[in-house]
């Protein structure tokens, strides 16, 4: 087939698109689960919900999300196998806080230029971090966008779907004066403040990605392209094998706004930032862009990127249970009733070496 038709001179390929369906093949089947039916190229992912029937009282659960700014980084590095992974936890993850399974997902590329060897770099991500959360790739859409979009430019999201029993359902009806809140450990800037991150080192540093930068032990770019941790296998354990009450998923808004999502009205959320000491790129972008604290928290992770509300009894199992995971958790504050600040969330102390 000729790309010299009037759809290839308007500026898109087919036949590029066709390719980039050929090689991410491969990696799109290993992202299955037995309830999924069918392959790759149907109009619809289909997945066979008589699973559900082992369940009592089934609460689907729904998330939808992208990855915002970081895929400029990606771009500048031209380095495309990761962003999946940002990608999937930024939806599979504001799942589990509730307690639900992530059962299947589908994805959205839109693109100024179909490279299909780039476009499989970012599905082969997808699908290595949706075998990792359990969760199958049942389906997507890649979309060539020429004018609206440059031709090395792209953007992706994807929606999740998952599956929790009611009387499993975690949130802030469970939580209880003297919980304990467990905070676990980020692995970097994860996806979001990256508008603020970017500002500070490419426009009033003048950094590039390529600069060596010693706090971090690589470069810049090597450093804001660090997926972001999935929790998911890890929090469902907890959840089944714990009293777990609660837990936030710590993304735009930093730690303490989203925390307060699963606040009761009633209770007030204490925590300690001596603590813990978050990673390097946190206390570097404050110093650089001479950020103040609280806008730092409101907008980065902090080198949080989960916490869970336990009760005090399941402290030590769920932090050893974590362990096992390889995520790093500790005690961050409690959970107590205060009349005049319901329902909020305070940071205090200051973290080590600040």
């Amino acid at each position: 087939m000729s790309n010299d038709n009037a759809y290839a001179r308007a500026g898109v390929d087919i036949e590029a698109a066709d390719r980039a369906v050929d090689l991410m093949k491969e990696w799109v089947e290993k992202a299955r689960r037995p309830e999924m039916l069918g392959g790759l190229g149907g109009f619809a992912g289909l997945f066979d919900a008589s699973a559900l029937l082992a369940y009592k009282r089934p609460l689907l659960a729904t998330s939808t999300d992208g990855v915002g700014t970081k895929v400029a980084v990606a771009q500048m590095m031209d380095k495309h196998d990761t962003i999946g992974f940002d990608l999937v936890g930024m939806v599979v993850d504001d799942l589990v806080v509730c307690g639900a399974e992530p059962l299947f997902m589908t994805d959205y590329i839109a693109t100024g230029k179909v490279v299909p060897e780039r476009i499989a770099a970012i599905v082969k991500g997808i699908a290595e971090a949706c075998t990792e959360a359990g969760c199958a790739l049942v389906g997507g859409e890649t979309a060539e966008h020429p004018g609206l979009l440059a031709p090395d430019e792209y953007d992706v999201a994807g929606a999740t779907t998952g599956v929790v029993e009611a009387d499993d359902l975690l949130g802030p009806g469970r939580v209880r004066p003297g919980d304990v809140v467990v905070a676990m450990a980020a692995s970097g800037l994860h996806s979001n403040g990256y508008s603020l991150a970017r500002h500070v080192f490419f426009t009033q540093a003048g950094w590039t990605v390529d600069r060596h930068v010693e706090e971090f032990g690589r470069t810049l770019g090597e450093e804001l392209l660090v997926p972001t941790r999935l929790y998911t296998k890890p929090c469902l354990a907890i959840a089944r094998e714990h009293e777990v009450h609660a837990m936030a998923h710590v993304t735009g808004g930093g730690l303490a706004n989203n925390l307060a999502r699963v606040m009761p009205p009633e209770l007030k959320a204490t925590l300690d930032r001596g603590t813990w000491t978050p990673g390097a790129v946190f206390d570097v972008v404050r110093r650089l862009g001479e950020v103040s604290q609280p806008d730092l928290e409101a907008t980065l992770n902090c080198g949080v990127g989960m916490v869970a509300i336990v009760a005090p009894e399941a402290v030590d199992g769920v932090v050893t249970r974590l362990a096992d995971f390889g995520v790093d958790a500790w005690v961050a504050g409690e959970v107590a009733v205060d009349p005049e600040q319901q329902g909020t969330v305070e940071l205090v102390g200051q973290h080590p070496g600040w």
